[in-house]
């Protein structure tokens, strides 16, 4: 199926008596043979539209590819999950949106035990929780590392200033002094004596 097909038949499979319809579709990006289908859904249908997804009978994304999120600031939270079909060659981006106030979704890995890793990294990284996870354990931070690095009100260690505490030329610090002058390799001449720079008249001569 072609992206577009593939999206409509989410589309359809996602309204049904009890829930109207309530899904969108659209195609990224990627060029030919790169394109995929986004299906966007509410949180409440996460975990039924990676079922529908996975269903042989309906789309047949057999295996999953990759889960996490984006940091949409006062708009919550984005997760994306890539899935793909190996037999019938399609994929898909399945997309949520969910609030700052209760970051909280339900678990592929009763569909898709390979989300297992990919849920405990965003669970670090952006502090969501992934309801009915059997263990949301510490995957690549210490047990006492404190924040969620991916967030963007967290402070990289990276992007704060300090100086250099082993510092041995001046001006590798902040407490430093002024830089030496470079030095010539032996038997090269003074530019100021030699070149362009000999026939400039010195500063402040008169």
């Amino acid at each position: 199926m072609t992206p577009e097909e593939v999206g409509d038949r989410m589309v359809t499979l996602l309204a049904t008596d009890q829930l109207p319809l309530n899904a969108t579709a659209g195609v990224s990006g990627g060029g030919p043979g790169h394109a995929r289908a986004v299906i966007d859904v509410p949180v409440g249908r996460w975990w039924f539209a990676a079922e529908m997804a996975r269903d042989p009978g309906a789309v047949g994304c057999d295996f999953f590819d990759w889960l996490s999120a984006v940091d949409e600031l006062d708009e919550g939270f984005t997760v994306v999950a890539h899935l793909w079909s190996v037999r019938r060659r399609h994929g898909m981006l399945l997309r949520t949106r969910i609030t700052r106030d209760e970051p909280e979704i339900e678990s592929l890995v009763d569909l898709y035990p390979g989300a297992d890793w990919h849920e405990r990294e965003t669970h670090e990284m952006f502090g969501i929780a992934f309801a009915r996870h059997p263990g949301l354990r510490p995957l690549l931070l210490p047990p006492e590392f404190e924040g969620h690095p991916l967030r963007k009100e967290f402070v990289l260690a990276a992007r704060v200033a300090k100086p250099w505490p082993g510092a041995k030329e001046p001006g590798e610090s902040e407490g430093g002094t002024a830089k030496r002058a470079p030095m010539r390799p032996p038997g090269v001449p003074d530019p100021n004596e030699w070149g362009p720079k000999k026939s400039r008249p010195e500063r402040g001569a008169s």
